[in-house]
Formats: structure tokens, C-alpha cells, sequence
């Protein structure tokens, strides 16, 4: 097993070991909203001041839900809505096992998450920015970085620049 295979499996049994909160069973009847907002760069502000504490947002980020295109933290006994200018995390780095097109790619958010690129959190360009859904409704958008590094494994396909993951493929736009 080289390196690389080592890493990006360790990294996925990170993941499975992740265990959220089961936010999706809890029915709060406190209900209101928070001056949090999720700024397009990731970064988590209450009250105008960025909250500088990792751990404190990771936290949120697990209560974290979307419903009907507004954010929600939840709680067992409240749900608070809250800003989110763009996407709520952001895609900072990826890892990639194998060479195009028989590729794994796991990215990394700026909260922690790992997410496998492969059909059930896939990747889009919208309006020229790239996307990965993370999970339930949430996605990541990928940094300038990200989106850079990874179309250096993308592949030319019917005049579309594609990558490959899991075994599904993704286009990154028309090669002009």
C-alpha cells in the first residue's frame, strides 16, 4: 500500500467515525433567530465579530441544517435561523488516490468534514464557482486554491474539461 492509499484510507475511516448529532429527529418548539452569518470565505461571525474559537464553529457546524434555502441551527430545544452569504463551508484541500480517470478524491471543509467526490456528493459549477455537497442539503464551496490544483486532474471529454472519483465523473465547464 503506498502512502497515498494509507492517508486517504485513514482519512476515510476518520469520517465514518464522525458521529453527528441527530439533528434531523429533533422538533424544538423554541424558535427564533441568532445574529450569526456564515461570510462566503467560511468565516462564522456573531455580532460582527469573528468567532475565532475552531472548536466553537466546528461545533455549530454539526447543528447546522437547511431548509427551504434558509440556515438553521438546531438544538434539541431551539432552532435558530441564521445568514449564510453563499455556502455554508468551504472546500479547502483534497486528497487524490489513483491517476485520471480511475480516481478517488476526498476533499477537506473548513470545519473538518471529508467528503469522498463520488455520486452522492457531487461537484458542479454554478455561475463560474464550484461546489461539493456535503451532506443533507449543505454544501462546500471550493477555494480559488482547490478548484485550481484540481483542474490539474481533469480530463479532456466531448470539449468539456471532466474529473473522475469513485466512479463518477464531473464536468468543470466547456474547454474553450
Amino acid at each position: 500500500m503506498t502512502e497515498i492509499d494509507s492517508l486517504f484510507d485513514e482519512l476515510l475511516e476518520q469520517q465514518r467515525n464522525k458521529k453527528l448529532p441527530p439533528v434531523e429527529t429533533w422538533k424544538p418548539k423554541n424558535l427564533g433567530a441568532i445574529d450569526i452569518k456564515i461570510s462566503r470565505d467560511g468565516t462564522w461571525v456573531h455580532e460582527g465579530g469573528e468567532i475565532k474559537r475552531k472548536e466553537l464553529v466546528q461545533l455549530f457546524s454539526t447543528i447546522l441544517v437547511k431548509e427551504e434555502n434558509r440556515y438553521f441551527l438546531v438544538t434539541p430545544v431551539q432552532k435558530l435561523r441564521i445568514e449564510v452569504e453563499d455556502a455554508p463551508f468551504v472546500a479547502v484541500s483534497f486528497q487524490v488516490r489513483g491517476e485520471p480517470p480511475e480516481t478517488d478524491i476526498i476533499f477537506e471543509t473548513n470545519v473538518g468534514d471529508l467528503v469522498v467526490l463520488n455520486k452522492e456528493h457531487i461537484l458542479w459549477v454554478a455561475e463560474g464557482k464550484p461546489y461539493i455537497h456535503v451532506r443533507s442539503g449543505l454544501n462546500a464551496l471550493l477555494t480559488r486554491n482547490a478548484f485550481y490544483h484540481l483542474i490539474d486532474y481533469g480530463v479532456e471529454k466531448n470539449d468539456q474539461l471532466m474529473i473522475y472519483s469513485s466512479g463518477s465523473s464531473f464536468s468543470l465547464g466547456p474547454i474553450t
